[in-house]
């Protein structure tokens, strides 16, 4: 009898910790990035034809991510376990059958469990939700026995502190920039080697010849095709898939002019891509994915970034997914005598998670980035300590979270 409550209690601990740590670890990436999750959302509704539910996409990426967060946590803490277990169990029964279907459709190329923090397959990630549904039935079952680490008196301080750390930081990076940036167009990130991929290691296709004969249609290679034979009739040549190989983490970056001719018609004009990415002066790019949609509060400090630009002979782009013709009415009505240029959306908003942001690039490199309310002046547009003030955001954050939980567990034990 023994024996097996101990094996119970190791495998109750396990359980806790795989299943704890997974909630925990998927919702504070998330959390970190609201945005990136609320994207991921729309794709989905999209599949669905549910466009009309974009607006609820933001209040359910917050409200998912912080559920997810608070779960975790308070298995791996032991509050409220009876409840803590039955909600992952919900969770669950949700949520495997959901990617079962996403594995065998494949709507979205990756499911976002983990954000951008770590990207799994949909297969994986349904692997990934058997393990999680096992562990969670046990620990329905075996509740009783997850240790608490804090006592009944202060579980609902220690409760209300996860919630409220959670959509706190949700909240703050949906507004300012993320804290952690996991995207391929992070500072210090090189645009043009994000874009590579060596060709070894690329997607491997052969080509194949489709010929008739007789009214009976045939598949050769390019070894063994029937080119010589008048016998054989030509009917189609196709580029299929042999062997599926590593993707470059960007792959939809590219930038077109857009110019207003005599009419005062606005039209795109050509790629300049390689242009924008190879220039050796420091670039500027103010990233606004929507026109229509763009928070206006800020638009001034753009403008003084472009005429100080300008002045100075930096390139100084503003880069929209809006169309021709509503760059044409945005800008008779703002008159901000910006460069426009087009550009695709998923990429802008993958850019920069800020409607608008400024980004500043020298060959290609990102050198900083700022939303539109941190938009430095001219006098401090080159200063190098973003990265520094990111890293001291992330230690205040780490610091609000386990300090408090530190506090209210001695407090506890003293009681």
């Amino acid at each position: 009898m023994k024996q097996n409550i101990t094996f119970d209690k190791i495998v109750v601990e396990l359980s806790r910790v795989i299943v704890g740590a997974t909630f925990a670890f998927s919702g504070f990436v998330k959390a970190v990035d609201p945005l990136g999750f609320t994207y991921k959302i729309q794709d989905y509704l999209i599949t669905l034809n549910l466009t009309e539910l974009f607006s609820l996409a933001l209040p359910a990426a917050i409200f998912m991510v912080v559920a997810e967060f608070a779960l975790g946590i308070f298995l791996l803490l032991g509050i409220y376990r009876k409840v803590t277990t039955h909600l992952l169990g919900l969770f669950m029964a949700f949520f495997t059958p959901l990617t079962l279907w996403i594995a065998l459709t494949n709507p979205v190329e990756d499911c976002g469990c983990f954000g951008d923090a770590l990207i799994i397959s949909n297969w994986q990630t349904f692997y990934k939700n058997i393990i999680l549904l096992a562990g969670t039935i046990f620990l329905i079952i075996k509740w009783r026995k997850i240790s608490p680490l804090f006592s009944s008196k202060t579980a609902a301080l220690t409760a209300i502190l996860v919630v409220l750390y959670g959509v706190l930081f949700s909240l703050h990076n949906t507004y300012r920039l993320p804290i952690m940036d996991f995207r391929p167009y992070k500072i210090g990130a090189n645009i043009p080697a994000q874009m590579f991929v060596d060709p070894d290691k690329a997607d491997i296709f052969e080509t194949v010849f489709i010929y008739s004969k007789d009214g009976v249609e045939k598949e050769f290679t390019e070894t063994d095709y029937p080119w010589n034979d008048s016998t054989w009739t030509f009917i189609n040549m196709e580029s299929r898939l042999v062997k599926e190989g590593e993707k470059p983490a960007i792959e939809d970056f590219a930038i077109e002019s857009l110019y207003q001719d005599e009419a005062g018609v606005w039209n795109i004009g050509g790629d300049i891509t390689d242009l924008v990415l190879s220039d050796t002066t420091h670039t500027f790019l103010m990233v606004s994915y929507s026109l229509e949609k763009m928070n206006l509060r800020n638009l001034d400090r753009f403008i003084e970034i472009a005429n100080y630009a300008d002045d100075n002979g930096y390139p100084f782009y503003c880069l929209t997914a809006s169309s021709s013709n509503v760059v044409g009415e945005w800008e008779a009505q703002h008159n901000t005598g910006l460069q426009f240029c087009h550009a695709d959306e998923r990429a802008l908003k993958t850019m920069i998670r800020a409607n608008p942001g400024l980004m500043l690039i020298k060959e290609g490199t990102v050198i900083n980035k700022w939303d539109d309310s941190k938009v430095p002046s001219s006098d401090n547009l080159f200063d190098r300590d973003t990265k520094s003030g990111k890293d001291t955001e992330i230690l205040i954050s780490l610091i609000l979270f386990f300090v408090p939980l530190l506090i209210i567990k001695v407090t506890d034990r003293k009681k």
